[in-house]
C-alpha cells in the first residue's frame, strides 16, 4: 500500500520491476536511500520539501517493494535502472539528494549522464572502499542481526525474510567488490552538477578524508563535515539542521566565487 497522499508507479526496468511512489509538485527532486532502506525512509522530510518540490521516492533495485531477477548488485546499475526510470517518468533533467548506498547510484549517474543532474547532495558517499570500510563489511553477518533489526526491516521490505537475508548477504559482499566504486579525480571532475558533499567527522565507512578529495575533485562543490557524527548524519538531532542546509543549497542560494 502507497504512503497517504502519494502517486505510486512501479516500472519495468532491465530485470526488475521498480517501485517508486511521487509526493508534492514543483522542480523534480530524487531522493535515494542507502543500501538496506527503502524509499519510504524520506517520508519523515516529505512534508518540508513537498511545497516547493515534486520528490521522486524510489524502492532501488532488491529494496522495498522492488524486484531483482538477476540477485546482483552494483551502484552503477542502480544508476542504470534509475536513469531509465527518469525516462519513463519524461524527467530530463533534476536535483538529487543521496545516502550512502543512494549516494554512491548518485556518482554513478552524475558521471555517465552528467546533464541529467542540476545539483545534488551527497550524504556518506564513497568514491571508493576504503580498507576500514571493508573491515566493517567483513563484520557484517546475518547472524549478528538482533530481532529488532529483523523487525525494522520488515518494516521497509514486503518480499519476505529471503529479500532481507539477500540484502545483508550483499551488504557483506561489498567487502570484496574494487571495480564498481572506483571513482578516479578526473572522471569526479567531468560532473557538472552543483555538489555538496556531506560526510561525519566519525564515519567508519567513509573515512573524512575521502570526502574532502570528493570535493576537492567535484569543480563545483561545497564541503560540510558534521562534528561528532557517524554513517548517514541526517536523522535524529541532525535531521532539522540537514534539511534547513540542503533546502538553501537546493534552492540555488549558495554562491562560490
Amino acid at each position: 500500500m502507497a504512503t497517504p497522499g502519494a502517486r505510486s508507479q512501479t516500472f519495468s526496468i532491465h530485470d526488475m520491476e521498480m517501485y517508486c511512489e511521487r509526493h508534492g509538485q514543483g522542480e523534480p527532486l530524487l531522493l535515494l536511500h542507502g543500501f538496506g532502506g527503502a524509499g519510504s525512509d524520506w517520508i519523515g522530510f516529505a512534508d518540508r520539501w513537498k511545497s516547493e518540490f515534486e520528490l521522486i521516492l524510489p524502492d532501488l533495485r532488491g529494496h522495498g517493494r522492488s524486484t531483482n531477477a538477476s540477485n546482483e548488485y552494483t551502484h552503477r546499475q542502480a544508476a542504470l535502472d534509475l536513469l531509465a526510470m527518469l525516462d519513463q517518468l519524461g524527467v530530463r533533467e533534476c536535483k538529487a539528494i543521496g545516502v550512502s548506498g543512494g549516494g554512491n547510484a548518485l556518482l554513478h549517474m552524475a558521471t555517465l549522464q552528467p546533464a541529467r543532474i542540476r545539483a545534488m547532495v551527497l550524504v556518506s558517499a564513497a568514491s571508493y572502499y576504503a580498507e576500514s570500510a571493508r573491515d566493517f563489511m567483513r563484520q557484517y553477518t546475518i547472524e549478528s542481526r538482533t530481532e529488532e533489526q529483523w523487525q525494522e526491516m520488515r518494516q521497509r521490505h514486503h518480499r519476505g525474510d529471503d529479500q532481507i537475508r539477500w540484502l545483508w548477504t550483499m551488504a557483506r559482499g561489498f567487502k570484496d567488490s574494487y571495480d564498481d566504486m572506483s571513482f578516479t579525480p578526473p572522471l569526479l571532475s567531468t560532473i557538472t552538477a552543483q555538489t555538496l558533499v556531506v560526510n561525519g567527522d566519525r564515519d567508519p565507512l567513509v573515512p573524512s578524508a575521502q570526502a574532502l578529495a570528493l570535493y576537492a575533485a567535484i569543480p563545483r562543490s561545497y564541503l560540510w563535515i558534521v562534528p561528532n557524527a557517524g554513517h548517514g548524519p541526517i536523522a535524529g538531532e541532525l535531521k532539522v539542521g540537514f534539511v534547513n542546509i540542503a533546502t538553501a543549497f537546493l534552492r540555488g542560494e549558495w554562491s562560490r566565487p
